[in-house]
């Protein structure tokens, strides 16, 4: 019994020294930690605020903002420790162990974070604009930090890593106001060459939704099996690209006839020589 109590008094008195030594710097810890959490929130709200107004996009203020507020807090927690006496070198040590072999593990994962933050920040296209990249074209639906998704004409949804698209070519359709489009059409060789581009022209000049001053342009272009051919090329805006483009064709044809020409169809002359038999 004796010695129970003196087994007990024993760690009484290591903990009254232990509490003697580090009490005082795990109360400091805690008021540190509590203060630092405090600052900490209110710094990242800050950041928030000033990246959401100097950024076009808000899905990468929040991300980074986050990212800060993830950093501040790690740095935190170990200098908390460090006060309480716990060795951080070899936590720090094996935090960047971890660290690398995450980012190694992920490096596709990252590949496509790095291309979404380039997107975000670069802005080469925007939700509702239409793309072609990766040999996909469709609708931007979506930007995320990973993936972006496009909606083609026919409701198909396709999701592709931000990574390649980054680092590939894009074609945006829809970022210019103004766009051409280019029709070809043909006439017979007997019909008046100066007639038929006379009648291509009045339809752009007669169209609302061509744009005057753009430099539209009815050319021969080629001198074909069957016919001569023209290029028609007459700039809209963008948002009136396919309503002309679907209206081009039955107009010029419309304009061709009128005027009293023809547009042929693919045919070929047989000459049959007699021979003595």
């Amino acid at each position: 019994m004796d010695s129970i109590k003196v087994q007990f008094q024993n760690q009484l008195d290591k903990l009254m020294e232990l509490s003697t030594i580090y009490g005082g710097k795990v109360v400091l810890a805690i008021i540190v930690l509590v203060v630092g959490l405090w600052i900490i929130g209110r710094l990242s709200d800050v950041v928030r605020k000033s990246t959401s107004k100097g950024l076009p996009d808000e899905t990468l203020a929040n991300f980074l903002s986050n990212i800060f507020e993830i950093v501040l807090k790690v740095l935190l927690v170990i200098s908390v420790a460090s006060m309480v006496g716990i060795q951080t070198t070899s936590f720090v040590a094996v935090l960047g162990a971890a660290g690398l072999a995450v980012g190694l593990a992920l490096q596709g994962s990252l590949s496509n974070f790095s291309g979404g933050v380039m997107i975000l920040i670069f802005r080469p296209f925007k939700v509702g604009d239409y793309i072609e990249a990766q040999g996909a074209e469709g609708e931007v639906t979506d930007i995320g930090i990973f993936v972006t998704t496009l909606r083609t004409f026919d409701k198909r949804i396709l999701i592709i890593p931000n990574g390649p698209i980054a680092n590939g070519n894009i074609t945006n359709f829809t970022a210019s106001p103004v766009r051409a489009v280019e029709i070809s059409i043909g006439i017979a060789y007997s019909d008046d060459i100066a007639k038929g581009k006379t009648a291509m022209e009045n339809v752009l000049k007669n169209d609302p939704r061509i744009i005057q001053d753009e430099g539209n342009v009815v050319a021969v272009v080629d001198l074909g099996s069957s016919s001569v051919d023209f290029m028609v090329r007459g700039f809209v805006k963008t948002e009136d690209y396919w309503s002309f483009y679907f209206d081009a064709r039955p107009l010029l044809k419309a304009a061709i006839e009128d005027a009293g020409l023809t547009i042929p169809f693919p045919q070929r002359d047989i000459h049959m020589i007699a021979q003595d038999s």
